[in-house]
């Protein structure tokens, strides 16, 4: 429905992320209010919950509402929090075929409710702040523009180590995104040597003191995206931080370079 605020351009502002690794009641209810207002009858939400739970359908209940409505709510709220996300891909990709909106329902909400993660191309992929999905998203579709396939993969892996539920891979994510820097960088230069060591043989590939802090990033990733110690793991915000620097920097080269390679 084309609504005044649509029209108009106005939104709410986007809320700090403080939710990732749980769906609260909030959410549930939102997800099912949603659905309905997206065309979505209630029986279509609990086959769909049913499938997940690996029950069958109360048959007493036939009424869309409130019998089934009432049962949707009842299995929505046994689910796992991860188990919620589960379901929300399901219902995005049933509706390609109901011509809705879910998907842009569901993002909106997701930024309005502070929750950090978003419905891309009907998948749920972790959400950071805008300067990250701006930096790292850009990036990777720059990569992917000049034909830097590697490089590009290596970045849309570490996004999706981090939006693996329920417990994202960290030391993935910082090893791929670390991993697509120095592709990016060898294929800038024409080398085959470490990111380390492409900073220190060329001098202008990074401004001053910009190479000092990628030296230090490509140092972090070694001992805690390959060479991890015990009792020490790395926190999913220093993944998140690694991944959005790598975003950045491979920005930055590609837009340095341009098709060049």
């Amino acid at each position: 429905m084309d609504s005044f605020s649509r029209r108009q351009g106005y939104s709410r502002p986007d809320a700090e992320i403080s939710i990732r690794h749980e769906a609260p009641e909030a959410l549930r209810a939102a997800i099912v209010s949603i659905a309905y207002r997206c065309g979505f009858a209630p029986s279509e939400l609990r086959l769909g919950l049913c499938g997940i739970l690996y029950k069958t359908p109360d048959k007493s209940n036939w009424s869309e509402y409130p019998n089934i409505d009432d049962e949707v709510r009842t299995l929505l709220d046994e689910l796992e929090w991860f188990e919620v996300y589960d379901f929300i891909e399901c219902l995005a990709e049933k509706s390609l075929y109901k011509g809705s909106d879910f998907s842009g329902e569901v993002n909106n909400y997701f930024r309005v409710a502070g929750i950090g993660w978003q419905l891309l191309d009907q998948k749920i992929q972790m959400r950071g702040t805008e300067a990250f999905e701006t930096a790292v998203r850009e990036g990777q579709l720059l990569l992917s523009q000049q034909h830097r396939a590697t490089a590009a993969y290596e970045l849309h892996e570490a996004l999706q180590d981090l939006s693996r539920r329920p417990q994202p891979e960290i030391s993935g994510a910082i090893q791929h995104a670390m991993a697509a820097l120095e592709c990016v960088a060898r294929d800038v230069v024409g080398s085959k040597d470490t990111l380390g060591q492409l900073i220190q043989r060329n001098p202008g590939l990074f401004p001053k003191p910009v190479d000092q802090i990628v030296e230090k990033a490509w140092a972090y990733s070694s001992n805690f995206g390959r060479h991890l110690m015990e009792k020490m793991p790395p926190e999913f915000e220093e993944a998140e931080l690694m991944v959005g620097v790598s975003g950045v920097l491979c920005r930055y080269l590609a837009r340095r370079t341009g098709n060049s390679t």
